[in-house]
């Protein structure tokens, strides 16, 4: 029975993390793409780039506390 709920754990991290991990990936590359379109922006593009990452990140703390507690 161990064997399984340590399996379903690193199934739910997999997918947990998948979706983040490209989240932050696009945050990041579309903050780039802006900032270099408008550099004047760079303070309100960071402050919204930050907090969006925050967030998405907060996803994937949620899977890895999920796997945990299995």
């Amino acid at each position: 029975m161990t064997e399984v709920i340590r399996i379903t754990g690193g199934i739910i991290i997999a997918i947990g993390a998948l979706g983040p991990g490209i989240g932050l990936g696009l945050i990041g590359a579309k903050a780039m793409e802006s900032i270099g379109k408008n550099p004047d922006a760079f303070g309100k593009i960071l402050a919204g780039m930050l907090l969006a990452m925050a967030f998405t990140e907060a996803v994937a703390i949620y899977a890895l506390l999920l796997a945990f507690t299995k």
